[in-house]
């Protein structure tokens, strides 16, 4: 795994600038943005977002998200067909890329490491460009390198 942000081009770079402050105005952290455009003028936008240190959020919260951003979509995106679909990561989310791992301090997770060649589980305590801390119950405080580990999910057992 790496410690890469996801590339995005030029148009979901500026929407996720314009969105980002509103959604942290709210508490949210907007961990994904997809933005597609099947036709002329129609966009279909799906945003993922968590609300640090909480487990969940919930339809209400999503709402109001939706509520609060869609003003800003629709002046982006003037008389076009707009699709929003906003979700949280869900229990069981997989985490794409090491600089995901910021969004989910405090939360189970489990990583499969290449050096073992099995699944290890603890709660994220901590992230940088080039490591995780875990806290597991065997070894306590243990620091993961991104070299070392092949694919990573929230634990939502």
């Amino acid at each position: 795994m790496r410690y890469r942000a996801k590339e995005e081009d030029r148009e979901t770079a500026a929407l996720r600038a314009d969105i980002e402050p509103v959604l942290g105005g709210l508490g949210f952290s907007l961990v994904e943005l997809n933005l597609f455009r099947p036709g002329k003028g129609a966009a279909s936008i799906r945003l993922v977002l968590t609300r640090p240190g909480t487990a969940g959020i919930g339809t209400e919260e999503l709402s109001g998200a939706h509520r609060a951003v869609l003003p800003r979509l629709e002046t982006a995106f003037p008389g076009g067909n707009l699709h929003l679909e906003l979700s949280s990561p869900g229990t069981d989310r997989l985490i794409k890329e090491g600089a995901e791992f910021r969004f989910f301090r405090d939360r189970p997770v489990r990583c499969y490491r290449t050096d073992t060649s099995r699944w290890y589980a603890g709660i994220l305590r901590g992230s940088d460009e080039e490591k995780i801390v875990l806290e597991t119950r065997e070894e306590g405080i243990t620091e993961l390198a991104y070299t070392i580990i092949a694919k990573a999910k929230l634990d939502g057992r």
